[in-house]
């Protein structure tokens, strides 16, 4: 199965956390927000997975 996960905002209610850092990379529990997503994902079966990212999105390869 396949699955998108689109990362491409600015996080712009989350400022000032998302000036430097994009939102998907802010830690929750203990770990990025996005590393929730994938887990979530995976456990349902994903196995391929396209990361839509823009805004600091380098930080997230």
């Amino acid at each position: 199965m396949k699955a998108m996960i689109l990362a491409a905002g600015r996080g712009e209610r989350m400022r000032p956390l998302t000036d430097l850092l994009p939102k998907p990379l802010l830690a929750v529990g203990g770990k990025p927000l996005i590393v929730h997503h994938i887990e979530k994902l995976k456990a349902a079966g994903v196995t391929e997975l396209v990361i839509n990212h823009a805004w600091l999105g380098h930080k997230l390869v």
